[in-house]
């Protein structure tokens, strides 16, 4: 949620809802919402997720090798969103 009121994202609130939160992630990456209906396609929700992964630091201003920190084990995910949304 904190990473969607940085870009000023409408309904930022919907971060919390498990399904509604990939729309938030997708509008964070830059992408348009139709890319949601990409994340539902077996295979190609692989090659979409990896894209909005390396996409949302970017879109903050942050270098795309941000989205390299969720394939550290454990803490990886956590200083992902950690540092996007606090930084």
């Amino acid at each position: 949620m904190k990473i969607a009121d940085k870009l000023n994202i409408p309904n930022s609130w919907l971060a919390w809802i498990p399904i509604a939160q990939t729309w938030v992630m997708v509008r964070a990456a830059g992408k348009s919402g139709w890319w949601l209906i990409l994340l539902f396609i077996p295979f190609v929700n692989i090659v979409i997720a990896f894209i909005l992964l390396f996409a949302m630091p970017v879109s903050l201003g942050k270098s795309s090798l941000y989205g390299l920190l969720p394939f550290v084990p454990i803490l990886g995910i956590f200083l992902y969103f950690g540092l996007l949304a606090f930084t």
